[in-house]
């Protein structure tokens, strides 16, 4: 018995539509012809919809093809690279600890502390274990490595996870989901890592995922301080965490004399560590 269904052909003036494999070919090469490409164009031009166009793109960006950006998608060879956790765990690793004491340094008891996924917040966690004089302290983390290095301290911290859709790359948790439980705190202090501070592009991030994530913390406490080293001064990458002004201040250390002072005039405050002083260690008296 034949189907009652029948075969249209696409109205007059709408391409046909092509397989998936071939359009998302196409969509490859127009990225990489032009370095970016809008959702909206893409869909237009392989006569599709919007929806099936980052459905192509989703597929196409965990097969490392190209990278997804608000409003479309741009080539892997104009987006920066990302290093996994390992590959710059050890980099800097004297100022990522001298970071990382002066921002514990900021806790005091009683308080709830936002630490973002990264490297340099890792320390803060480490330098966390070294504040024996620290009871009563809430740590919301979507780091599974900042989580499992405070383990210890519960329960005279409470460790919380934001929970969300795993990034192996960070060991990070991102959303879909990762922002329920940040929406539903305040917090006292958040300490926001980046891959780059500029005095005219802001605090920026190489990865969009972690970036939605970072203002958020940002916007839940009622300070936030950025954390990074002097390797990230002057750079810009793709995801924007926010405006100087939108920060209480910058915690770093081995930055350029020039780009420290040019974030100051730009009205950022930046508190400098000293990787070479044990006198940046916190101790009780520095904590009350």
């Amino acid at each position: 018995m034949e189907s009652s269904r029948s075969e249209h052909p696409a109205p007059a003036g709408v391409p046909a539509a092509v397989p998936p494999s071939r359009r998302r070919d196409r969509i490859v090469a127009v990225v990489e012809s032009h370095g970016f490409a809008r959702t909206t164009d893409l869909a237009r031009e392989l006569g599709t919809s919007e929806v099936t166009i980052r459905s192509d793109f989703d597929a196409l960006a965990s097969l490392g093809r190209l990278v997804r950006v608000h409003g479309g998608a741009m080539s892997v060879e104009q987006s920066p690279v990302e290093r996994s956790f390992e590959e710059v765990e050890t980099v800097g690793v004297d100022a990522k600890r001298a970071i990382g004491r002066r921002a514990a340094a900021l806790v005091r008891d009683g308080q709830c502390v936002v630490l973002d996924v990264g490297t340099t917040t890792t320390q803060i966690a480490e330098a966390l274990l070294e504040r024996t004089d620290l009871i009563g302290v809430t740590v919301v983390t979507n780091s599974l490595v900042i989580a499992l290095t405070l383990e210890q301290l519960v329960p005279r911290f409470t460790v919380i996870v934001t929970g969300g859709t795993l990034r192996p790359l960070q060991h990070s948790l991102v959303n879909p989901l990762a922002a329920t439980v940040l929406e539903g705190i305040t917090a006292d202090v958040a300490f926001i890592g980046c891959t780059g501070v500029d005095v005219r592009h802001g605090v920026t991030n190489v990865n969009l995922p972690e970036t939605d994530l970072k203002r958020l913390m940002a916007k839940v406490a009622k300070r936030s301080f950025v954390v990074a080293d002097g390797g990230k001064m002057g750079e810009a990458h793709l995801g924007v965490i926010g405006p100087l002004e939108r920060f209480e201040g910058l915690i770093t250390a081995a930055a350029e004399p020039e780009m420290v002072s040019a974030l100051r005039q730009a009205g950022l405050t930046v508190i400098e560590a000293d990787a070479d002083d044990d006198r940046d260690r916190p101790t009780k008296e520095q904590a009350t």
